[in-house]
This record gives structure tokens, C-alpha cells and sequence, in this order.
């Protein structure tokens, strides 16, 4: 496979100017504080050492003088100015949104600058004052360098994907408590987020709507990241139960089956919030305290008293913290008119919790009723579409929240989360949806269904809608069509599967493209054009099928800044050969361009490659050859 790379020449520009930038940064911070001490103003100390480094630097601007500068020539396209507009579009067209968290200090500079200019336009160096705190990422974008490189294609097929699951009509939507009922069939929605934070949206998305069993994997992944997997299941299981998701049921260790299930979730209820308890259940009580000896262990009774001690709104907000965490700070609320409908119609629960009790499964000093609320309030918990997404991409993101780069959750919790809603997730359905989709997931009787691909994305689809399992009959399709469409099944082979998507990649097509436009931009001598291949990490020595380079033809045109920015910025090869054994200079003296001659006389002259011509050929042939593979 064709691995795109930024060239040399590139990195060794990039790391200064990224130097440079944060000491200047740096500097910046502790002068504005003495500026502002002495009165002076911040604002006006920032625009001087900005104009003094564009200064000191505008020789340099030739070429290649920083990130900024490269990236404003990439979507100027030739333009002096960029309107605003036309970045934040471009902006867009990766995936990444202006609200995005990450871009909080580009996108409010952005606000401020634009208030001083009459046309809402920006030159190079108010852009570079915009993006400068944020250019990483906004490089990483514009190079295509996120895990979905050509985003809008992936999402217009997304698109095609929904509008043939909105068409379906079947299912009903779930009437055991009013406030399930209320929603129309015709809702639909389909939120993701990718593992960079590119986001897209389809339908109802800003819908409110409770999570229901949808909690189950996030409150597993909680208790294991805080007690760890061999404490949560001395308690639950982990395997498949063969039956329906709320019986009276437990495995031969007298254990709930997994935490999929009614019991499970409810004894894993049980175990939130219990590490601080535990702390206190278990440490040795200081008699002296209470008038006795020192060194006795808490007795049964006080460690009830101390387990009690953390109560049932205490536990709620401590999870509903960690929900807000895992959503990237996006809405979770709460209905209380749904507690209260599910506490009123839970005759079933609380049958399934009595039997648990007198199974002795909940740990010891455990308030059943108590849970059983808790299990009810988490159940109500609120999400729309966009925020669910940005859970499942956490998930997928190894517990990293990809909108804001907090860890949230540890790699154990992550993992185990994932192989049970994989085996466990899908009620009944559980053995189909793995075989035909192949991708953890968890379905909620308020039609949501929960989807994770492994360090790709999460996604999160809504239709209210059910068929007789229990499960979203528009989301168990957009699901089933991804996977058809996309190479997204754990099983799916990405060497050998040619008729399936992988959005992970730019298609061959992709690659043809940027030959043809790589030659075309040399031929004309359109260097903003190459500014912008180099910064997408264009190959800049790929060949045609004739093995010309972008510098044969610069040569042959006669195109001195063209042959200069190649070799001064992106040191490519000054002596490559074509299929005829002919070099830029070759070209250069056949057609009389002595400037391109003097040109590459000078830089080869000093150019002194790690390997021989020979070898340095033969390795971009072979380059070359796993492109067009």
C-alpha cells in the first residue's frame, strides 16, 4: 500500500516554526502579564511580536516558512485572502466541527479577528494568527491524515445508507410506560464520531431520547475501570444466557449470566460507587475511637452502617459525571417522568431483585431497593444521537473521548465492554447480529442501538420502532448495509475482500488522481498547487507510467520556481531516471532552460543521498508498484 509521508523538507521546516511558535507563545504569556501589570495593552504586545516574527521571517516565505503559511496557501488556492466562510467550510469537509473542543482557541481568535476586518476576509498573516494554537490538528486534517481520509465521500454513502433504512415501515414502538409511547414511528436518526473527532450527522439527531438498555455496557465499563475484572465478576458472568433478557434466571454458580441482562445490570448496579464504601466496609476500625481496643475489623452491622453511608444520589451523579465524560461534555440529562413510570411498572425487577437477594448475588450489605431505584434512574438517563456517538467513539477510541483527549476509561474496562456487547448486546438477537455485523453493539427498547467499530468510530442510530426482539428494525438495517458496504466486520479481510469500501483508505482511483495532478501542477507551474500536495503528504517524487517525475517536467517547461520548491523544499532527487535514461537535466539542456540548468547543477552539486542512484531508483519503483497494487 502506498504510504503517504510528509517529505523530508517539509519536517525539517515544520519542527522550528513549531518550535518557534510555542516558545514564542511562551514568551508572549509572560510579557502580556507584565504589559498588563504596567498597564500596557496584551492585545497590541501579541500583534508586534506576531508582525516582528512575519518579519524576520519573510525571507524565508519563498518556499516553505512555517505550517500556517502552507496551510493558508492550501485553501486560498492562489488568493491573497481567505473569507472566513470558506474555512470553516473546508474545515467542515474533514469532519471536524467549528464547536469542536479541541478548537476552542482558533475558532474564539477567529471571532475576535474578524471583528477588526470590514470584509470578513483574512490574509496570511491574521490566518496564521487564528490557527497557530491549534495547527496540529488542523494540519492533520487537511493532510488527510485521520482515520476516514476522504470523509464527504464516506458520508454521502452514509447518507444512501440511511435513506434506504427510513423507508422502511415495520415494528412497533415500546407502550409499557407512557413516556415510550409518545414518540413517532417516523423518527430516525444516525450519529457518528470517529476515533480523530470527525463528526456527521443524518435525521433527528438532536432529539432527546433515554438510553434504557443502552446503559448496561457504560455502567459495566465504569465498575470494571474502577474495581477491575476480577472483582466485578466475582459477581456476574460472562456468558450468553439463551434466554430472554429479563427472566428469573441465573448460571450454575448462582450468578447473573452477563451484565446484558436484566440481573446482570442490576447487580452490576449494585457495584457502583462501592470502591469508596469498600475503603471504609473493610478498613480496620480504631477502636480507640469508639472506647474499645485497637486492631478489630468492622463487624457485619457497622459495615452495613458505612456501606450506607453513600447514598443513591451520591452514585447517580458520580456515574452521570462519568456519562458526561464519555459524551466529550455533549447533553446527558434525565427524564424523571420516565423513573417514575419504570419504577411504577417494574413489578418484574423487583422480582428479579428479590431473587437476587436471596440468592445472596449483590455484595454484602447491599440496599436492594436502593439499586433498584439507581437501576431505574440510569435506565432514564437522557442522550441525543450526536452525544450517544461521541460514547461509542470513546469506546472505540480505547477510553480515550476523542473530542476533548481525556482518558476516561482504562484498556481493561474497554475491552471487556466490548467482547460482551458482542456476544451479549442484541438480546435474542445477539448470535445473529455477530455473525451477519460482527461489531459490538448494544440495542435499547427506546430504539436506540449503540455500534462500535474498534478504533475506527462510534456510532449511534435511533428509531423508536422495534421488531419482536426488542431491537430498532431501522438501526438492525443501517447496521446489516454498513457492513455489506464497508469493510467494518471483525472478520473481514482487508488484503483479500476487493468488492467491499475501506474508508480507512483512499481508493486506487485516489492515487491515479494525484499523479495526473501532481505532473499537471509541474507542467503549469502552479506552485501554490504543490504547496498543497506537499501538505497532504503527496509522494512528490511518484512517477508516471513513462517514470517521469514532477521535476522531468518542471525542467522540460522551463518552470524555475517549480524545480526550486522540489528540490529546495521538498529535497526530492535531482538525478532520477525516466524510461529513457534521461534526467531533469537532460530535459533542461535539450530544451534550453539554462536557469533550470544552473539551478540543478547548484543543488546537486550539494545534494548527498543516503543510498546510490541505483538503489534510490529502485526502492521508489517499488514504491510505485505497491501504489498501483
Amino acid at each position: 500500500m502506498l504510504q503517504f509521508r510528509f517529505s523530508r523538507a517539509l519536517k525539517e521546516f515544520c519542527k522550528p516554526n513549531l518550535t518557534r511558535l510555542w516558545k514564542a507563545s511562551k514568551v508572549t504569556d509572560n510579557n502580556v502579564t507584565a504589559a498588563t501589570a504596567a498597564g500596557g495593552c496584551a492585545s497590541s504586545y501579541r500583534r508586534s511580536l506576531c508582525t516582528q516574527t512575519d518579519a524576520a521571517n519573510e525571507k524565508k516565505a519563498g518556499i516553505l516558512p512555517s505550517l500556517e503559511d502552507l496551510l493558508f496557501y492550501t485553501i486560498a488556492e492562489g488568493q491573497e485572502k481567505i473569507p472566513a466562510h470558506k474555512f470553516t467550510t473546508a474545515l467542515k469537509a474533514t469532519g471536524l466541527r467549528t464547536g469542536d473542543p479541541r478548537l476552542k482557541e482558533c475558532m474564539e481568535m477567529l471571532k475576535v479577528t474578524l471583528k477588526t476586518t470590514s470584509d470578513g476576509a483574512l490574509d496570511r498573516h491574521l490566518f496564521k494568527k487564528c490557527v497557530q494554537s491549534n495547527i496540529v490538528l488542523l494540519t492533520q486534517a487537511f493532510r488527510k491524515k485521520f482515520v476516514i481520509p476522504d470523509f464527504q465521500s464516506f458520508t454521502s454513502h452514509i447518507d444512501q445508507i440511511y435513506e434506504s433504512a427510513k423507508s422502511l415501515s415495520g415494528g412497533q414502538v415500546a407502550d409499557y410506560i407512557p413516556q415510550l409511547a409518545k414518540f413517532s414511528p417516523n423518527l430516525w436518526a444516525v450519529a457518528l464520531c470517529t476515533v480523530d473527532g470527525q463528526r456527521y450527522t443524518a435525521g433527528d439527531t438532536k432529539v432527546p431520547f433515554c438510553l434504557q438498555s443502552c446503559v448496561k455496557p457504560l455502567k459495566y465499563a465504569v465498575a470494571v475501570h474502577d474495581h477491575g475484572t476480577e472483582y466485578v465478576h466475582r459477581f456476574i458472568g460472562k456468558e450468553p444466557s439463551g434466554l430472554r433478557f429479563n427472566k428469573l434466571f441465573l448460571d450454575e454458580d448462582d450468578k447473573p449470566h452477563n451484565p446484558m441482562v436484566n440481573a446482570g445490570a442490576i447487580v452490576c448496579t449494585s457495584l457502583l460507587k462501592i470502591k469508596v464504601m469498600n475503603n471504609h466496609a473493610e478498613r480496620i476500625i480504631l477502636k480507640s475511637e469508639m472506647g474499645e481496643d485497637k486492631g478489630k475489623r468492622a463487624n457485619r452491622c457497622e459495615r452495613e452502617q458505612m456501606m450506607q453511608g453513600v447514598s443513591t444520589a451520591e452514585k447517580f451523579d458520580y456515574v452521570m459525571n462519568f456519562m458526561k465524560k464519555l459524551a466529550g461534555n455533549e447533553y446527558v440529562g434525565f427524564s424523571n417522568a420516565t423513573f417514575q413510570s419504570e419504577r411504577l411498572s417494574g413489578d418484574r425487577n423487583f422480582a428479579i431483585g428479590y431473587y437476587l437477594k436471596e440468592k445472596k448475588c449483590f455484595p454484602e450489605g447491599t440496599d436492594m431497593i436502593s439499586i433498584l431505584d439507581l437501576y431505574f434512574q440510569l435506565c432514564s438517563i437522557e442522550v441525543t444521537c450526536e452525544s450517544a456517538s461521541v460514547m461509542a467513539a470513546t469506546l472505540a477510541n480505547g477510553g480515550f473521548c476523542p473530542i476533548t483527549g481525556e482518558r476516561v476509561l482504562n484498556p481493561e474496562a474497554v475491552r471487556n465492554t466490548l467482547s460482551l456487547m458482542h456476544s451479549c448486546g442484541m438480546y435474542d438477537f445477539s448470535g445473529q447480529f455477530a455473525f451477519h455485523v460482527g461489531l459490538p453493539a448494544k440495542s435499547g427498547v427506546s430504539g436506540g442501538i449503540l455500534l462500535v467499530v474498534p478504533n475506527v468510530m462510534g456510532i449511534m442510530c435511533w428509531s423508536p420502532p422495534l421488531d419482536k426482539l426488542g431491537n430498532s428494525v431501522r438501526g438492525i438495517q443501517f447496521c446489516t448495509d454498513l457492513v455489506q458496504l464497508c469493510n467494518f466486520h471483525n472478520y473481514d479481510n482487508l488484503r483479500h475482500f476487493a468488492k467491499k469500501l475501506d474508508p480507512r483508505r483512499e481508493g486506487g482511483d485516489q492515487r491515479v488522481k494525484s499523479v495526473i495532478n501532481l505532473l499537471f501542477a509541474a507542467y503549469t507551474g502552479d506552485v501554490s498547487a504543490l504547496r498543497r500536495f506537499a501538505l497532504s503528504s503527496m509522494d512528490m517524487e511518484q512517477r508516471d507510467y513513462d517514470s517521469r517525475t514532477a521535476l522531468h517536467v518542471a525542467a522540460a517547461e522551463g518552470h524555475t520556481e517549480v524545480v526550486r520548491f522540489l528540490l529546495e523544499a521538498c529535497k526530492v532527487n535531482p538525478v532520477p531516471k525516466d524510461r529513457w535514461g534521461n534526467t531533469p537535466m537532460d530535459e533542461a539542456i535539450h530544451f534550453g532552460h539554462h536557469d533550470v540548468v544552473t539551478i540543478l547543477q547548484d543543488y546537486h552539486n550539494t545534494y548527498s543521498p543516503k543510498e546510490t542512484t541505483t538503489n534510490s531508483d529502485k526502492e521508489t519503483a517499488e514504491k510505485n508498484l505497491d501504489g498501483m497494487l
